[in-house]
């Protein structure tokens, strides 16, 4: 299911007689390019997509749970998902049909797929996937958040940077670190890369703003500013928590 985020984030932004302009500079964007993700013109990155969650202090359920209409899953044609849904294939709170799959594709080739959550708050998992060159983040910037990440690839290659460490993914290999620790994905191959996620909230520490996603920071700044990460991909994926099909 293809959600309409710049139609959302635009109904919150106006509800709370926010100008463009002074949203996108509290976010750190220019307004022309908040302009076109409100329209649909371009899709807002990962990193740029935290922040406004945070900023707007948008009721998770609001961002997310209105469908723009179906769409072609995650290994899925356009044809595949044509055919008529057989009426055995509904989902309920045990399983979640493919089909049914909360799906948000972001800037620089990056899609998320969140799988079935149930009525569980452990954890959030999800298939992700790099498309070729794809990046977690705009101009090399690293993204901190509130969160520890596991990981599995299970198809292509994928590159994990964690501040100067740089970590060469295969296909079988898995990764588990404090996503405190400023990081980022890359594919820097020619083939998708594929994999598992499963997030898990950190409680203990507040997220504000967009500024401490730059890497560029020395040590000793970046030691004083961890209790003060970017909105993390927490609040996004709460946000998919809500997104269950109805039953």
């Amino acid at each position: 299911m293809q959600f309409d985020l710049g139609s959302e984030l635009r109904k919150v932004r106006e509800a709370r007689k926010l100008s463009l302009r002074a949203v996108a500079s509290a976010v750190g964007v220019s307004a022309s390019l908040l302009s076109q993700v409100e329209t649909g013109k371009t899709q807002p990155s990962v990193s740029t997509l935290y922040a406004l969650v945070n900023f707007l202090g948008i009721s998770l359920d609001s961002l997310m749970g209105h469908p723009a209409g179906p769409s072609a899953p995650l290994g899925l044609s356009q044809a595949d998902d044509a055919q008529p849904r057989d009426p055995s294939r509904s989902s309920d709170s045990v399983v979640q049909r493919r089909e049914d799959n909360p799906v948000i594709e972001m800037e620089n080739g990056v899609t998320w797929e969140r799988l079935s959550v149930g009525e569980s708050t452990i954890a959030d998992p999800l298939i992700v996937t790099y498309a070729p060159q794809g990046s977690s983040s705009v101009e090399g910037k690293m993204m901190r958040h509130a969160a520890t990440e596991y990981g599995v690839l299970l198809e292509g290659r994928l590159t994990l940077r964690i501040e100067f460490e740089r970590y060469e993914l295969e296909p079988g290999d898995s990764f588990c670190f404090d996503a405190i620790r400023p990081h980022m994905y890359v594919n820097e191959g020619d083939v998708p890369a594929r994999g598992i996620w499963f997030v898990i909230a950190r409680k203990d520490i507040t997220v504000e703003s967009l500024d401490e996603l730059d890497h560029d920071h020395d040590h000793a700044s970046e030691a004083a500013d961890l209790a003060k990460a970017p909105a993390s991909a927490v609040e996004v994926l709460q946000v998919m928590r809500g997104m269950r099909p109805d039953r």
